[in-house]
């Protein structure tokens, strides 16, 4: 059975006889059919489990999780393997179980309700207590099966909200939580954006960074990527990026700038990262970064791929550059389909155990490595007799590589080429370990944010099997994921959410249309190819026909989606950006690039909807202020003219520069002029050459052939070393 997921067997290896099927066999959710074999008598969300709650006047007991969360897998197999708390849930609920990740519209109504009750902030799994008509009077997150931590047992709690359920007044209580989400979900008056939003952002954020670590707050810490882009956005609009060579890498020199690489810095030679086989795990435990929840998500390293990309550019380190491709290439080797889509998730547990599959003592080392370089590899990444977790090690960097070869007396080159090797060897033997299970199931919106690293790993690099990996995905969603085959290039609401097992299945909500749709925005902007503009457009015209509130912003679920008891308008950033914020980003790099004036007062009136909010929660709404700085300073549109062979070298430079306010067109004088977007059409090259125009607020420089020029005005004053 080696290599195969406990899960594949039993839920956290604890050899069950296995259970008659449940409703939940028949899901293609693998977090689902991870619960098909329950004693507890399962429906996945449905009228009919409504209806039965009515009929037979039960409570609902609804269970919110996903396949990769440790705490929901502990919950299952404490209560729900559990015969004797599974009778009290059948006799006196009705069950339901939801994954979050297809099902984000029910997660976000109920993760709002449940903090109306306990008054901190929700998680996984998530246990709520609903009527039947779907309205929450009380929940909760993870309950142990008995009294523990400080919280009551599971069977406790089930008995007091069934007698609670019978006895007391719970129309009431309904009723005022409908009041409340409701309230949640609305926003204040629209006001104009303030020109000094993103400063007020940076001086917020800087008084709660962590000088000492990196990051933001106290353990738990998560990597919190929307708040370093503002920081690292701050530093390019005061002017440190791309400036300077720092020779200062700690956060003492008390620059934005060195906030943001510190922090990055941190989190790369942390335990969070996967020193061995790439990929960063969900957060960590500890304040250091040293010790992870060992899940890792592909919407977290989608966002951290992109921002270790942009550090490279504001910096010039090719340090950063390199943990981005790690990240990508290790998305290419464990979590892409035979298809070109991107799987969602890998399990943090494996034999049983949390982090088994991640962690070493010095003998496996030894043993895979020989004597002389196990000692080094030891040496460098922290592994020790006594260990760092539950007396295994895992692997960790305390101090940079070039002054660890010059302890050893070895030279840099020697030692980086020493290591790489045994970085290797240890990967392919952790090969053989059983494996944390892989949550297979393709999310659109997911993919989106890793297609946009994808192609900002090919900007920054150009290598082009990145672009080939985003181009892949890409076609599969449009091939795979919309609910139309006809080639209809009109606003049909046509793509679905989530694919798994051969067949694509439920509405798109608003995250998938604005994640993918910036994606196809950067294929539009790395190839040329105005095919992805056209769709990119196609899925803006499908939010505003059936998600946009006439108020400001778009609601998360379209106009035809189930009636659930709010339809949200969500506006803060959590695991994933804010939808709100990647549609008005959507809407203002399509505004740059046709001049569709349509686009420009979408975006502008979905930021306007937020305004308030983002000046009093800054931390929350990272992604809608980076929007708004984009709309406020405006972008640079940088009309690329030649033919792909021939600019290439002009692209390589422009993409080493950090310009988070651009959008690029490339304009190939073979194609149709038709073909080409208005801000570009009338610009042809100068004798023959390459030639570069930077437009900006309607002004546009003359041609420019020669790089120095070009660099000049595309960032005045650059460092020029590398």
């Amino acid at each position: 059975m080696k290599n195969l997921s406990p899960r594949n067997k039993d839920i956290l290896n604890c050899n069950l006889p296995k259970m008659p099927a449940n409703r939940l066999v028949h899901a293609s959710s693998p977090y689902l059919l991870q619960h098909a074999h329950n004693p507890v008598d399962w429906f996945p969300w449905c009228d009919e489990a409504f209806e039965k709650a009515k009929l037979e006047n039960k409570p609902v007991l609804l269970s919110i999780g996903y396949s990769a969360c440790h705490w929901c897998h502990v919950m299952a197999h404490e209560s729900f393997e559990n015969h004797d708390i599974a009778d009290v849930m059948n006799r006196y609920y009705v069950n339901i179980k939801v994954d979050r990740e297809e099902r984000p519209d029910l997660d976000q109504i109920y993760q709002s309700a449940v903090q109306l009750f306990i008054r901190r902030g929700g998680g996984w799994p998530l246990t709520m207590f609903l009527d039947a008509n779907r309205i929450p009077f009380f929940g909760g997150t993870y309950f142990p099966p008995e009294d523990r931590y400080g919280i009551s047992g599971f069977p406790k709690i089930l008995e007091a909200v069934a007698r609670a359920y019978n006895e007391d007044d719970i129309a009431k209580r309904t009723s005022d939580i409908v009041t409340a989400l409701t309230a949640m979900s609305a926003v204040p008056a629209q006001k104009t954006v303030p020109t000094t939003l993103l400063r007020d952002a940076a001086e917020d954020l800087e008084r709660i960074f962590d000088a000492q670590n990196g990051g933001f707050g106290t353990a738990p810490k998560f990597p919190s990527v929307p708040s370093l882009h503002l920081l690292l956005r701050r530093a390019h609009e005061v002017g440190e990026t791309n400036r300077h060579h720092l020779q200062d890498r700690g956060a003492s020199a008390g620059t934005t700038l060195t906030r943001v690489i510190y922090t990055l810095g941190k989190m790369a030679w942390g335990g969070i990262f996967d020193q061995i086989g790439g990929g960063f795990h969900r957060y960590s435990t500890d304040a250091r970064w040293q010790v992870p929840h060992f899940e890792k998500m592909l919407y977290d390293n989608a966002q951290l791929a992109t921002i270790y990309f942009h550090a490279y550019q504001a910096t010039g380190y090719a340090f950063y550059c390199d943990i981005g491709e790690e990240i990508l290439d290790y998305v290419t080797r464990e979590m892409t389909s035979k298809d070109g889509g991107f799987y969602s998730t890998q399990d943090a547990d494996s034999e049983g155990h949390e982090g088994r599959f991640f962690v070493w003592s010095p003998e496996e080392v030894e043993a895979v490595l020989g004597n002389a370089t196990a000692g080094l590899f030891c040496a460098y990444y922290n592994i020790t007799a006594g260990g760092n977790f539950e007396g295994k090690n895992i692997p960790h960097r305390t101090k940079p590589i070039d002054a660890f070869a010059a302890s050893q007396g070895v030279s840099f080159q020697e030692m980086e080429r020493c290591l790489a090797d045994a970085k290797a060897l240890l990967y392919k033997h952790r090969l053989g370990r059983e494996k944390p299970f892989r949550d297979e199931k393709i999310l659109t919106a997911w993919n989106g944010l890793m297609i946009q690293a994808f192609a900002e790993g090919y900007n920054v690099t150009r290598k082009r099997h990145y672009l080939d990996c985003a181009v892949r995905a890409a076609e599969f969603i449009l091939t795979d994921l919309t609910g139309d085959k006809d080639g209809d290039m009109g606003t049909s609401k046509n793509l679905l959410r989530t694919y798994k097992d051969g067949r694509a299945s439920l509405n798109a909500y608003l995250d998938d249309y604005a994640f993918f749709g910036n994606a196809l925005v950067c294929l539009y902007e790395a190839t040329g190819e105005t095919r992805w503009l056209t769709h990119a457009e196609r899925y803006l015209n499908t939010l505003e026909a059936h998600f946009l509130n006439t108020e400001g912003g778009f609601y998360f679920t379209s106009d035809d989606h189930e009636a659930l008891i709010v339809r949200s308008r969500p506006y803060t950033d959590q695991s994933i950006p804010s939808g709100n914020a990647q549609a008005a980003y959507l809407a203002l790099r399509l505004f740059a690039i046709t001049a569709d004036e349509r686009y420009r007062v979408l975006g502008e009136k979905t930021l306007r909807a937020f305004t308030q909010t983002m000046e009093e929660q800054v931390f929350a709404t990272g992604s809608l202020i980076a929007a708004a700085d984009f709309l406020l300073r405006g972008p640079k549109e940088i009309v690329v003219v030649g033919a792909p062979e021939a600019v290439e070298p002009l692209l390589c430079n422009i993409n080493k520069l950090y310009l988070p306010n651009k959008v690029v067109l490339l304009v190939d004088p073979q194609h149709r002029k038709d073909a080409v977007p208005l801000p570009a059409r009338g610009k042809a090259m100068v004798n023959g050459q390459p030639t570069v125009y930077v437009c900006h607020r309607g002004a546009c420089s003359p041609p420019l052939t020669d790089w120095e020029a070009l660099r000049e005005v595309l960032h005045p004053g650059i460092w020029t070393g590398r």
